[in-house]
């Protein structure tokens, strides 16, 4: 049997050619022989189905291909087992392009890596702590830190960005990224199915696979329609005594079409979206975005850029250097960006030794510095009252809009500092873009509410909540989900998990995408912003081919019956136009793999000069 269905398509062509020479040459057994032929393979199929207690579409076949014979019309038998192996040959042709994004991201994938020594080895023989060299024109083989050299990379196959960054000393770089010119010698930190880029194929596998609920119900329906066509086409045979009538019916009633019109959306339409750095966990996903009505935000990372500064330093201590020096310590060890733009800003001339280091999110990061108990965070990591210097202090840095960023020594209030970030280029014409499509846009941020107020301004903003914990953030979308609103919530996917996984659709972006892989219902692996306009409009072109598909469907099913009634159709003139239904779901399908006109600006190619990226991804 195995043999029989690995040469499906010999068998289409020997029946296809013996058809043709029984109607050429009037020959009733070379077209009983084309029946036999061309039908094994559907008969094969049809008793595997069986097997596991399924009624196929193939037994349907099988049984009218076998009816024909018997009643003498071995040229319906002939012409329709052709047909089905033809159109089940262009539809695996046809399906195959619409996995073409995920069949391009493993091609890409390297296979070899050099390493600093000369020697070429397998990637997979590569180990955490091998020390390789890739050269201009060559592709990254695995996740790691540059440790010498310097290169302009394309991340397109991380991020969709087409744009070359800068790396050199220090910064991360990841499998399938492309040197464009320069040479970098990189530490591996992740190898194989560890790294990003692996994780990214694996997600778009799982999430291709995965059922939307229309899908879901189809295949139920399916497995209840299938049996009952089958009854159909008894009875109505037993009845009219017409056995052609009752074999044409099994014909006609076959649910290819409604079977894939579903998958076939969802393969292409998320496909598409990770060929744009645009990652749906599967079609439900798709399906829960188009019912969206309030957006929630993250503020640091999200809607700013992320590239702190300090703008103000007070200290309350004798020996500053020392306490700056122990503040960097502890921040060094965290991956906080507030915590990274102060050990940037204090630059520490010596390294102290650092024990007991407990993160609080929403709150801090406590440690052990040379026997003093260092606290680093926010306004909640205060135990003790402060002067009214200290006080005019911190409120000067919140009133003026800045984050405001505490450190004590054994609980004893030594110095604060006020870090400002940007906001991104796109935000204003995202969240504008947002509201009017009708959409609540709501800010959810561990940041005082001074400073996101003070950031936030003239933007088209709902509402702005600031200094909330973690749990806060969950407390707020479980408020508005009572209320019966759709909440998304849109993270860096660094410390948002609890919010990601509370919301109806979580999505991560930027600097946080391998963290949130596991958390994340959407991963936007590039950092525009205007992606979420993509996003939304993917998702609603998905939903609409899928309505389109199921039309096409279910619209040629009710006009072939309605041929066969007035005498317009039989068996194979029915077979053919279903073949031609399931092409032309298909084909539909395929127009999501189309970059709509009002996205190409976003996908365009842009010669833009690199810029440097030191420490990426902590």
């Amino acid at each position: 049997m195995h043999f029989i269905q690995t040469h499906k398509q010999e068998a289409m062509i020997s029946g296809g050619v013996l058809t043709a020479l029984g109607l050429v040459f009037s020959q009733a057994w070379l077209l009983v022989l084309a029946s036999l032929v061309a039908g094994l393979p559907i008969a094969v199929n049809a008793w595997e189905a069986l097997r596991y207690k399924q009624i196929s579409i193939e037994l349907l076949v099988t049984i009218a291909l076998v009816g024909a014979v018997l009643i003498g019309e071995p040229v319906e038998s002939a012409v329709v087992s052709f047909l089905f192996l033809f159109g089940d040959w262009l539809e695996q042709r046809s399906l195959a392009k619409t996995r073409s994004a995920i069949q391009g991201l493993a091609a890409a994938a390297p296979k070899t890596a050099r390493r600093v020594d000369g020697s070429t080895v397998s990637v997979d023989q590569l180990a955490v702590g091998d020390q390789v060299r890739v050269l201009a024109g060559e592709t990254v083989p695995a996740d790691g830190k540059v440790i010498g050299g310097h290169a302009n990379i394309v991340e397109a196959a991380i991020t969709g960005e087409p744009d070359a960054k800068r790396k050199q000393a220090g910064a991360t770089v990841y499998s399938g990224t492309q040197i464009s010119d320069g040479t970098v010698d990189i530490e591996v930190e992740k190898t194989g199915y560890n790294t990003v880029y692996q994780q990214i194929i694996d997600l778009i596998e799982d999430a291709q696979d995965a059922q939307s609920p229309v899908a879901t119900f189809i295949q139920k329906f399916a497995r209840w329609y299938t049996p009952l066509v089958l009854v159909i086409a008894l009875i109505v045979g037993l009845v009219s005594q017409n056995v052609r009538l009752a074999i044409t019916i099994l014909v006609l009633g076959c649910p290819g079409a409604l079977v894939i019109g579903a998958p076939v959306s969802n393969v292409v339409g998320l496909g598409f979206g990770a060929k744009h750095g645009i990652l749906i966990k599967g079609g439900d996903v798709a399906t829960k975005l188009d019912q969206i009505d309030t957006v929630m935000f993250d503020k640091t990372g999200t809607l700013t850029q992320g590239k702190i500064s300090v703008a103000t330093a007070q200290y309350w201590a004798a020996d500053t250097a020392n306490v700056a020096e122990m503040v960097a310590a502890v921040e060094a060890a965290t991956a906080h960006p507030l915590g990274q733009a102060l050990v940037a800003y204090l630059q520490p001339q010596t390294t102290q030794t650092v024990e007991d280091v407990r993160v609080t999110r929403g709150v801090g990061v406590q440690a052990q510095v040379a026997g003093h108990t260092v606290s680093v965070g926010n306004q909640k990591i205060l135990k003790q009252p402060q002067t009214p210097e200290q006080q005019a202090a911190i409120q000067a840095i919140v009133s003026g809009g800045a984050s405001l960023v505490l450190a004590t020594i054994d609980d004893k209030l030594v110095a604060a500092y006020g870090l400002r970030d940007q906001l991104r280029s796109d935000t204003a014409t995202m969240l504008a873009d947002l509201t009017a499509s009708g959409k609540k846009t709501i800010v959810l941020s561990g940041d005082s509410q001074a400073a996101v107020e003070h950031m936030m301004t003239d933007l088209p903003l709902s509402q702005t909540h600031g200094g909330l914990l973690p749990a806060d953030k969950v407390s707020a979308i479980k408020a508005a989900q009572a209320h019966g609103e759709k909440v998304m919530f849109v993270g860096d996917g660094i410390n948002d998990g609890p919010a990601l996984a509370q919301a109806d659709v979580g999505v991560a972006m930027g600097s946080g995408m391998d963290v949130a892989i596991d958390t994340a219902d959407v991963i936007l692996t590039s950092s525009r912003l205007t992606n979420l306009g993509v996003l939304f409009d993917l998702a609603k072109r998905m939903n609409h081919n899928i309505k389109q598909n199921l039309v096409i469907a279910i619209g040629t099913v009710a006009l072939l019956l309605s041929g066969l009634l007035v005498g317009l159709v039989d068996m194979a003139s029915g077979m053919l136009f279903h073949e031609i239904s399931i092409l032309l779901v298909i084909a539909n399908a395929l127009r999501l793999r189309h970059t709509p006109r009002k996205w190409q600006n976003l996908t365009a190619i842009k010669a833009h000069q690199p810029q440097t990226v030191n420490n990426e991804g902590k």
